[in-house]
C-alpha cells in the first residue's frame, strides 16, 4: 500500500511557481547583499540564473557541466564568466518542492543564505506557490548503476536505476558529537517538514580559520548549527560571541552551541541529504534513481550529477 500512495505522490506534468516570490539577504561566503526572485518558466525551461546587476541576458544554465567551484558550496559558471554562487540550498528547494522550471533572478554574486537551509523558499511556495504545466515531466532514468568514489575522504555516490526516486546517505565526520548520522528522502516523505527546514552547519574550531581567510563574510549564529567537538574556554567563547556581536554564547551538555536549537537529532545528515538533492538536480531535471551517498560533499555530489548528464549524452 504505501508503494502505491508513493507512486501517486510522483507528479506526471512539468511544473512552475505561479508567481514571483523575492527574498533578500547576506551571501554566507561573500557578506555581500543579494535580492533573488524565483519567477515562473515554460515547460521545458529548466532552472536558468539571470544576473540582473549584469545584464537580461547575463545567465547561467544550472547543469553539472557549468560547476566552476565547490569549496563549501556549488558555483555554476556560464561560458561567458556569468557566475553564481551557493545555488545549493535554492536548487534543492525548487527539487523538494516539485519545480522543474523557473527563472532565478539575481543581483548580486551569491544566493543570500537567510536561515541556512531551504525554508524560506519552502514556506513562500508550500501553501499555494505550484501550477501545473501543460506537458508531462521529463524524468531521468538511467540504463545502468553510476558510481563515483573519493579514495581519499571515502565518500561515495552511487545512482540506481528505480522506480520510483530516492536519496540516502550516511555523514561521518569522526566527531563524538556528531557520531555516524542517517537520513533519507522519497515522495512519501514531506520534504518542506522533514528536509527543507535543516540547516547547515559547522565545527567551532573551524570558524575562526574561515573568518581569517574570508570564507564565511556572511556567516552569523542565525544560520548555522555549530559543533563544539572539543573543550573551549570562557575566553574562546567570548571571542566567538564579539566575531558575532552576540551575547555570551554557551556550549551545551550535548556537544553544540546553544545558538540554535536543533530541529531533528539527525538535523546536520538531514541538512547533507538537502545539499545532495540540490546537487544533484544539476543531472537536468528529476532522477528517476535511487541515490546513495555516503560522507559525501558539493565536489563528490556534483561530478555524480555530471556522470548522469555524460551518461544521457552518450546514449543518443
Amino acid at each position: 500500500m504505501r508503494f502505491e500512495l508513493t507512486l501517486r505522490m510522483i507528479p506526471t506534468q512539468q511544473q512552475t511557481v505561479r508567481k514571483n516570490f523575492s527574498f533578500e539577504g547576506k551571501g554566507l561566503h561573500t557578506g555581500k547583499v543579494a535580492r533573488v526572485t524565483i519567477k515562473p518558466a515554460p515547460v521545458d525551461f529548466g532552472i536558468r540564473f539571470v544576473r540582473t546587476d549584469i545584464g537580461k541576458d547575463a545567465m547561467v544554465e544550472a547543469v553539472a557541466e557549468n560547476v566552476s567551484g565547490t569549496a563549501r558550496s556549488t558555483t555554476v559558471t556560464a561560458a561567458d564568466g556569468v557566475s553564481v554562487i551557493t545555488i545549493e540550498h535554492l536548487m534543492s528547494a525548487l527539487t523538494g518542492m516539485g519545480i522543474d522550471n523557473a527563472l532565478i533572478e539575481i543581483d548580486n554574486v551569491e544566493v543570500p543564505i537567510l536561515d541556512g537551509s531551504a525554508k524560506p523558499y519552502v514556506d513562500a511556495i508550500w501553501k499555494d506557490g505550484i501550477v501545473a504545466q501543460d506537458a508531462p515531466r521529463k524524468y531521468i532514468e538511467l540504463d545502468a548503476p553510476l558510481e563515483v568514489h573519493d579514495e581519499k575522504s571515502g565518500a561515495s555516490v552511487r545512482i540506481e536505476p528505480a522506480d520510483m526516486p530516492s536519496f540516502d546517505i550516511r555523514i561521518d565526520f569522526n566527531s563524538k558529537v556528531l557520531g555516524v548520522q542517517e537520513a533519507h528522502w522519497d515522495p512519501s516523505v514531506i520534504y518542506a517538514e522533514e528536509i527543507g527546514i535543516c540547516r547547515t552547519f559547522v565545527f567551532f574550531h573551524e570558524i575562526e580559520f574561515l573568518f581569517k581567510n574570508n570564507l564565511i563574510k556572511g556567516g552569523d549564529v542565525d544560520n548555522a548549527i555549530v559543533i563544539v567537538e572539543h573543550p573551549v574556554s570562557a575566553e574562546q567563547l567570548d571571542h566567538m560571541s564579539k566575531l558575532f556581536n552576540v551575547p555570551a554564547l554557551e556550549r551545551c551538555e550535548n556537544g553544540y552551541l546553544n545558538n540554535l536549537q536543533l530541529r531533528f537529532q539527525n538535523e546536520c545528515a538531514r541538512h547533507k541529504l538537502l545539499d545532495l538533492m540540490g546537487d544533484m538536480r544539476l543531472a537536468g531535471g528529476f532522477l528517476k534513481a535511487k541515490v546513495t551517498a555516503v560522507k559525501s560533499g558539493h565536489s563528490i555530489n556534483t561530478k555524480a550529477a555530471r556522470m548522469v548528464r555524460e551518461a544521457l549524452l552518450n546514449r543518443k
